[in-house]
């Protein structure tokens, strides 16, 4: 009985810690609606912060507590400059430019903390006063756990209290029901958005401060607890912090018994929690309708064909294209393969987004599907490179139809995160399922067919599923179907009431994008020769949502060029030192300064030379 107490504590332990990135995250949407991907980078300056400062007064009770506070309200300030100098611009963008935005600040900060504190883990010390054990039913319980127990409700009262008993936390509560009415009554939005920003940034730093007696301080920490916080604020719902508290609970204490039964299940628990809660209640425990839409979606133009002369010019650069493994080298031949198969992937994900308003953090699940189907369709049933070809797709659609039933019956950011704990659940279960996927060793040996095996023969096996690939879609977008589905994007409402099967149109939208994601991950595997758990990553996802974003997601032909630019400028930043840092700066740019991407900028080149006229797309 002793032990299962002893593992009740620690999770009510790791509950604290979590409740208090989730609770600041939680605050900054609800009042903001800005999807912070960079909160893990604050939690993590938090964490390097109080490491500096406490080492200042060694064996301190005051130094300690008092490091810990100044690294919170430090990081508080941190979050101020990042809201008023980035945020602040794009409050009113949709939920993808948020989202990448924040992801090009998470690149900023983890070179910028490198640059200062060296990329060595850090043993931060033990709480001067906590630093011993005591014994609870005979098992030993560190003393600074049974102090993060109580932390975790004494940050949930104070909360309660400034929100209920000061004017600046009705405003607060205000603006998360209706920030527009808000507006009208008078009510400086700014400040209010910076004061709830910082106030959300100072909990993310505090949550990282605490953990420094009992992990590693390391550069990692950024992106390992911003899913598990993104989880807890959406079980919660959106906007709720006794909604944050209570998931925090939840989702700790369920892992620390999962793990003395099925230690595996520990990596994918937290997202199953959240696909099970969303499928029964789709705006999480405590949120209500309409909590997990974030800005509203701007209005597009309707969808036009390319005048002829632009025509000419899109089918001679194919040509140039196809005929381009002639007159340049093996590895430029390679790196048009890569740029293909970005192309593809960023094409189907815009096809989902972009015409059926359904945005997506999880969209290299059935990437990644695709490839593990073709590769386990070599290794263990003996396939060649055809039939594998086709299992890969077939895998990826039959992913795609299950999820996406679910994932369509909602919308908003919670549709976006159970897409998002549908690719995490199938990256878990692909990186523990060591006997069928190789998990982290991959599978390798995956090559080409004999007929296929040079660098040229492949890539014109690339170039016809991918280029096919890039047209269908593009004929269906200007079928009715797709029109259909922009349509249901623009006015579900009013496309219902017209007789239209809303949720099948979705859902079969769902499926076709996540089946041409399966094939861009078939030419993927083949091309490289193997393939691992990280192709289902989330830096899969967000490298497909930059890429849209980069080419213009107002655009049909936004994906094609913004994937050739992501994928030329990721070879050549890589090679550099603080590759993030400017990775970053370039994606804060494409955000700030041009929000219609690449896409934006040839069509006013075309207009100029009189390849387009007025009103074309």
């Amino acid at each position: 009985m002793g032990f299962y107490v002893a593992q009740l504590l620690t999770g009510l332990a790791n509950a604290s810690s979590l409740f208090l990135i989730a609770c600041g995250l939680s605050i900054i949407f609800g009042v903001t609606r800005i999807v912070n991907f960079a909160h893990g980078s604050f939690y993590m300056v938090g964490a390097y912060l109080a490491y500096s400062i406490v080492a200042l007064f060694p064996g301190s009770i005051l130094g300690f507590w008092g490091g810990v506070i100044a690294a919170a309200l430090i990081v508080g300030l941190l979050g101020l400059i990042v809201e008023m100098t980035i945020l602040r611009r794009i409050y009113h963008a949709p939920e993808l430019f948020q989202l990448v935005a924040t992801f090009g600040v998470v690149l900023i900060i983890q070179d910028m903390t490198q640059a200062v504190w060296g990329a060595e883990d850090k043993l931060g010390p033990r709480a001067p006063g906590l630093d011993s054990a005591l014994r609870i039913m005979g098992e030993p319980i560190p003393e600074y756990d049974l102090a993060l127990i109580l932390i975790g409700p004494a940050v949930l009262a104070g909360i309660w209290l400034v929100f209920h008993r000061t004017r600046w936390g009705v405003l607060v509560r205000a603006a998360t029901q209706d920030r527009e009415m808000v507006g009208a009554l008078g009510v400086n939005q700014a400040w209010l958005f910076s004061a709830a920003f910082v106030l959300g940034a100072a909990l993310a730093g505090l949550g990282g401060a605490i953990q420094i007696p009992r992990e590693a301080v390391s550069l990692q920490m950024d992106l390992s607890v911003i899913g598990d916080a993104f989880v807890v604020v959406v079980i919660g719902g959106m906007g709720s912090v006794s909604g944050a508290f209570v998931a925090a609970v939840l989702i700790s204490v369920l892992n620390a018994f999962a793990v003395l039964v099925f230690p595996q299940i520990s990596i994918v628990l937290p997202f199953v929690v959240m696909a099970v809660v969303l499928i029964v209640r789709p705006y999480g425990l405590f949120g209500k309708e309409g909590s997990g839409h974030g800005a509203p979606t701007e209005p597009e133009q309707p969808l036009r064909l390319l005048s002829s002369r632009a025509t000419l010019v899109l089918m001679a650069l194919v040509f140039a294209l196809a005929a381009s493994p002639v007159m340049v080298s093996d590895f430029a031949s390679i790196l048009l393969v890569d740029v293909m198969v970005a192309t593809l992937f960023a094409v189907s994900l815009h096809f989902m987004m972009g015409l059926g308003g359904m945005v997506s953090f999880g969209h290299a699940a059935y990437f990644g599907v695709g490839a593990y189907g073709a590769a386990m369709a070599v290794s263990y049933l003996g396939l060649s490179m055809i039939p594998a070809m086709i299992v890969g797709p077939l895998a990826a659609a039959a992913a795609a139809l299950f999820f996406g039933w679910f994932c369509v019956r909602l919308s908003g950011v919670y549709l976006a995160m159970l897409t998002l704990a549908a690719a995490q659940i199938l990256w878990g279960v692909t990186f523990q399922s060591q006997e069928f996927t190789g998990g982290d060793d991959g599978i390798l040996g995956i090559w080409p067919a004999s007929w296929a095996s040079s660098d040229q023969a492949y890539f014109y096996v690339a170039f016809a599923l991918c280029i096919g690939g890039i047209w269908f879609l593009r004929r269906v977008a200007h079928s009715p179907f797709g029109y259909g589905l922009r349509g249901i994007r623009d006015s579900d409402v009013r496309a219902e009431a017209i007789g239209m099967d809303v949720k099948f149109h979705q859902w079969m939208g769902f499926a076709l994008a996540g089946t041409m994601a399966g094939v861009a991950g078939v030419v993927f595997v083949f091309s490289k020769g193997s393939v691992f758990p990280d192709v289902l990553g989330i830096a899969q996802s967000v490298d497909g949502l930059i890429m849209v974003l980069l080419g213009g997601i107002h655009a049909l032909a936004g994906p094609i060029l913004g994937a050739g630019v992501f994928v030329l400028i990721e070879d050549w930043v890589s090679r550099l030192d603080y590759w993030r840092f400017i990775f970053g700066m370039i994606i804060l740019g494409v955000v700030l300064l041009a929000p219609d991407g690449v896409a934006g900028g040839v069509d006013r080149l075309l207009r100029a030379l009189g390849l387009r006229r007025e009103g074309q797309a």
